[in-house]
């Protein structure tokens, strides 16, 4: 039995429509920006199998790194006890991340980081006896699958079942350009109107929304008013963290900092689950008390796992060496003078980049949305000429690990050309 048809016995996949999907492709393999299925055919990894691979498959160091912490110490209870990883992911990642940030809550993926972040902004105030219950987030944007992060997201296909069991939330429009100051007049009329706990975004670009871009200057502002207004802000930087925008994190782009601060994807180099809420001082001394019923009572059983905190340290490691730096800096080159050269064709509705990103929206008859059905024609001519790309309905996005090759890269271009060359329905 082939290990198509085992899977299809035994395997429910994530975002995949059972009775139309094609079967898996079974993946035997890893190495740098290549996947290898049984047969022996080659893939190149172009969007970091889901935007979490950064250093390369099977990269020999993080391996090294892991396989010497799962021979001293695999996990631990992290509730009355710690660690030697732990701790000090935790120094090294405030030693990056923006000053203001103070302490380092662990959880498990990006969902649950949202989730800690949430619960960390209603209770601050509950803790301090006030009533503020409402949550200001962009339209359009996607924070996660968990209730709190459905909850926060736009409104779509992602959680239509569940629409009548999320708790309200006040979405307002996207700041792109020409649509800056409407934002700006919306957040500061639902602060005006509304007890507003906290305003959650994915900096400076939404990921699963379309790759959806927007500066940071409006981004700034938006935030300055929240600090004005005590209102607290969460970087859902969970996408965007450890160097996809061109900088570590895309927070380091601003001069008025969030509060607190979301990661998971690349954190581990793409080799291990785990996800980080960081925050200021000023949330952490809220829970301080004498009063047992304001605890921060939230936690997993693999939270701070010795064996995933290793990863991330591996992976800092590598950021230490200033390779990836070098590799961002490349990448972001490229791409940059491939989105000159591509802008213009005229079957791109709108392209766009920021870092390693890089985006086309494709006109078709239909909306630009998850569900355009030209995602799946996408899909099946990448994988033809060996290329993962998994598109956003008909935006077709590049965001490959930071080992990847400039013959690569340049390959996976070119099947962008010739794919938009193509009689597009």
């Amino acid at each position: 039995m082939t290990l198509q048809e085992r899977d299809k016995k035994v395997i429910w996949h994530p975002f995949t429509q059972i009775k139309t999907a094609s079967l898996p492709i079974p993946i035997v393999k890893g190495k740098g920006s290549y996947l290898f299925d049984e047969s022996g055919k080659r893939y190149i990894d172009a969007m970091s199998s889901w935007w979490v691979n950064i250093h390369g498959h099977a990269h020999p160091y993080l391996t090294k790194k892991i396989a010497a912490q799962l021979a001293t110490l695999e996990h631990a209870i992290f509730s009355g006890f710690t660690h030697e990883p732990a701790i000090e992911l935790a120094e090294r990642l405030l030693k990056r991340l923006p000053k203001n940030q103070s302490k380092i809550f662990y959880s498990d993926n990006g969902s649950t980081a949202v989730e800690v972040a949430l619960k960390m902004a209603f209770q601050f105030w509950s803790n301090q006896n006030k009533t503020k219950t409402k949550i200001i987030a962009f339209e359009n944007a996607y924070h996660g699958d968990t209730f709190g992060g459905m909850s926060v997201g736009a409104r779509n296909a992602f959680n239509l079942p569940f629409s009548k069991l999320l708790f309200d939330v006040i979405h307002i429009p996207v700041p792109i350009e020409g649509q800056e100051n409407k934002s700006l007049d919306e957040l500061k009329k639902a602060i005006a109107e509304n007890e507003i706990a906290a305003f959650i975004f994915e900096p400076l670009i939404q990921g699963a929304g379309g790759m959806v871009m927007y500066s940071e200057k409006i981004l700034g502002t938006l935030i300055k008013h929240c600090n004005q207004n005590n209102v607290i802000t969460i970087a859902d930087e969970v996408m965007t963290g450890f160097g996809r925008t061109g900088k570590f994190f895309a927070s380091d782009y601003l001069i008025n900092k969030p509060d607190i601060i979301c990661l998971s994807k690349g954190i581990t180099g793409g080799v291990m689950p785990l996800g980080v809420t960081s925050c200021a001082e000023f949330i952490y001394s809220a829970f301080i008390s004498n009063d047992k019923m304001k605890t921060f009572f939230h936690g997993h059983s693999y939270t701070a796992n010795p064996t995933a905190c290793s990863a991330a340290l591996a992976s800092l490691d590598l950021f230490d060496e200033g390779t990836p730096e070098k590799q961002i800096e490349n990448i972001s080159k490229k791409h940059s003078l491939f989105l000159k050269k591509i802008k213009n064709h005229k079957n791109i509705a709108d392209a766009r980049q920021l870092g390693t990103i890089i985006a086309f929206e494709i006109k078709t008859k239909e909306e630009t949305n998850y569900l355009n059905s030209l995602a799946e024609t996408i899909s099946s001519f990448f994988i033809s000429k060996g290329i993962i790309l998994r598109p956003l309905g008909n935006i077709i996005y590049v965001l490959p690990p930071y080992c990847i090759s400039d013959e690569d890269l340049d390959y996976v271009y070119e099947n962008i050309e010739l794919f938009l060359n193509q009689k597009i329905e």
